[in-house]
């Protein structure tokens, strides 16, 4: 999957995926009932240790009334979308577009390096791929939900072990999560667990989180803390940390790394949880590379010259007509779509609302009418893809026809404050099947724009002032201009002087971290159940706080009481009821231009790999099932000569 705790995602821009992937920082989770597991103490599953326990019901993964009960026991051997005799010899290496320069993926400055997140840091939970949202122990063997659900007690396994031999221990716990909500972390783990009031070590082995109010989930994303050592950095300034590892416990360290171009990490020997059930068949390369590239087309040729192992393809034109020729005839090179279930939720061009220009809905709306989806999707994309027509795409969470019952309820205190045709009619996306309605729409738009005080003088649409209307579309990948070009013309039949620019990675993060733009791509991945990460997304708090993904700018009470409605709901009706609720109002108020998604992940890769096919997990990102549950079938030379060797700071106190 992707990131299992809510570490920013730097290295892959939102405009290099085509179609959106899979969540960047969500989780796929299911609502347990809240009634239910308020009732519950719980142990967690996949731990050896939990033969001598009492017999205790899991909280994570407890779903009682819904008909989702987790999928293993407490002594699970391994999960079912796993090899546990994959060999565990060999070598992968991957591609990330970009850059990077930190080795620390939890600051808001700098791009952090690929893998130094899920590779360097145990969790205290983790979850299974093939449920909506289940956790198994990992750092932890045991969770004590208090009876008024407003504290969660964790047991430390006592067999854990940081990287240079020290034991974790619940003060370690409790300065990562210190650290991590602190004005030194990146903002963002602020809000994700803005319910945690605070974690004290109850004694070496258990740490006990407290919080504000009960949250149906917030034992189990608490779960997701990453942890590292307080000894080795109780003396660091932690905002300034970035070119050194921090020591973690997980399967891996970095080996190796040349800055901005390739780092390279080795399986630990050592490796304190190689045996645990939540393990078995994972993490099988002896070593994990990661090689950098600022084009994908590039970075394409450079798969096919053998210089990296899997390619993952963002770009529908390249999967129709690029992969050809003598390794793809002679076999040496397999390509598959590997069809997935995940939340597709939303990808589009995004408006910055803190611009005036794009204050007005009926101006977004207009903007909206003038994108011609079928046009590019028959004539770029080949056909491969469906529209986004929600925040939660590919989902029951999606709102549907008008609203009824419990969602009208939910609504209706705020009838003043919405626009009236959300309570009379189901919000469609513009399609255009023919060129005739394209024409139609765009009369609608010009309709809109005048509406909105934007009239055309001499060919340029222009307000009451005299002012034109003239904005950027921002870019990180060249390849997306194909897409923008034909959008940017039907604009500027309307009168609007648009342009746009692909600009060096480095510079579009931090302009992103800033809301520095006009109008740009942005991918929302959702999990089977949001909560708290909406807050980030949408929520008033996130609309003006740097680095937040907050990036049209939303500031609206509604949108925060929707928000609050999906984080509180009682059981899984009442999270997708207030799931249709948000999804409406962020449709209707037009905060983007919805772009694409598709069903599967699109794999190429040199045929000296295999996977576990039967059954395929459910809910996971391409690249980290690759990573974690791929193996390779004949070992290949092992790396060469180590460039800036960096093995001996893994175990010792960085500076």
């Amino acid at each position: 999957m992707t990131n299992k705790h809510p570490t920013p995602a730097r290295s892959r821009p939102a405009d290099c995926i085509e179609a959106a992937d899979a969540p960047l920082d969500g989780t796929n989770r299911l609502l347990p009932d809240r009634r239910a597991f308020l009732r519950r103490m719980a142990g967690l599953g996949g731990l050896a240790a939990m033969s001598t326990l009492p017999t205790l019901t899991r909280a994570a993964g407890f779903a009682e009334g819904l008909g989702y009960a987790p999928a293993y026991p407490v002594e699970f051997p391994h999960f079912d979308y796993v090899n546990p005799a994959a060999p565990s010899e060999g070598a992968l290496t991957l591609s990330v577009f970009g850059s990077f320069d930190s080795l620390n993926p939890f600051l808001l400055k700098g791009l952090a390096a690929t893998g130094t997140n899920t590779l360097l840091f145990d969790t205290l939970v983790v979850r299974a791929w093939d449920e909506p949202f289940s956790v198994y122990g990992l750092l932890a063997d045991r969770l004590e939900l208090a009876d008024d659900g407003l504290s969660a007690t964790f047991r430390i396994n006592s067999a854990a072990r940081f990287v240079d031999g020290r034991p974790v221990t619940a003060r370690d716990v409790v300065f990562s999560f210190e650290t991590l909500v602190g004005e030194a972390a990146h903002p963002r783990y602020r809000y994700y667990w803005a319910d945690v009031a605070g974690a004290t070590a109850v004694d070496p082995l258990h740490v006990r989180f407290d919080f504000r109010r009960a949250n149906p989930e917030l034992h189990m994303i608490i779960g997701e803390l990453p942890v590292f050592s307080r000894d080795a950095l109780i003396q660091v300034d932690f905002a300034e940390h970035s070119r050194t590892p921090l020591p973690g416990s997980g399967p891996y360290q970095i080996e190796a790394v040349n800055f901005g171009r390739d780092i390279r990490y080795r399986r630990r020997d050592d490796y304190w949880a190689r045996d645990l059930g939540v393990n078995q068949g994972m993490h099988n390369f002896r070593t994990l590379g990661f090689k950098y590239y600022k084009d994908e087309t590039v970075a394409l040729e450079a798969f096919k010259a053998g210089e990296f192992d899997v390619f993952h393809e963002s770009n529908s034109k390249r999967w129709a007509r690029a992969y050809h020729g003598k390794p793809f005839d002679e076999g040496r090179i397999r390509r598959r779509e590997i069809p997935h279930h995940n939340n597709a939720g939303m990808q589009g061009f995004a408006m910055n609302t803190r611009r005036s220009l794009f204050q007005d809905r009926r101006v977004r709306r207009a903007l909206n009418l003038a994108f011609d989806f079928h046009w590019s999707n028959v004539h770029l994309f080949y056909g491969q893809y469906s529209r986004c027509e929600s925040y939660f795409a590919n989902s029951e969470l999606a709102a549907q026809d008008i609203p009824e019952g419990v969602e009208l309820e939910l609504l209706e205190p705020y009838r003043e404050q919405l626009p009236s045709e959300l309570f009379e009619q189901a919000h469609v996306v513009p399609f255009a099947p023919t060129p005739a309605i394209q024409r139609q729409h765009l009369v609608e738009a010009q309709q809109l724009l005048a509406l909105a005080g934007w009239e055309l003088q001499d060919g340029k649409l222009r307000n009451a002032d005299g002012e034109p209307f003239t904005f950027e579309i921002m870019l990180a990948q060249r390849g997306f201009e194909r897409i923008v070009a034909p959008f940017a013309y039907n604009l500027r039949r309307l009168g609007i002087d648009v342009s746009y620019r692909t600009i060096d990675v480095a510079l579009y993060q931090r302009r992103m971290n800033r809301f520095e733009f006009d109008m740009t791509v942005v991918s929302y991945g959702q999990s089977q159940s949001p909560g708290n990460e909406l807050r980030e997304m949408f929520g008033s708090e996130s609309a003006h706080r740097e680095g937040s993904r907050n990036y049209s700018g939303i500031d609206d009470p509604v949108v925060d009481a929707m928000i609050e409605a999906v984080i509180y709901a009682e059981d899984r009706e009442a999270l997708v009821t207030a799931c249709r609720a948000l999804d409406r109002v962020l449709m209707w108020h037009e905060y983007l231009v919805p772009n694409w998604y598709i069903g599967s992940h699109r794999l190429a890769w040199w045929n000296r790999f295999d996977y576990h096919d039967e059954p395929l997990p459910r809910y996971f990102s391409g690249a980290e099932w690759v990573m974690q549950t791929w193996w390779e079938t004949h070992a290949e030379p092992q790396p060469g000569p180590v460039v800036n060797d960096v093995s001996s700071l893994n175990g010792g106190s960085p500076s």
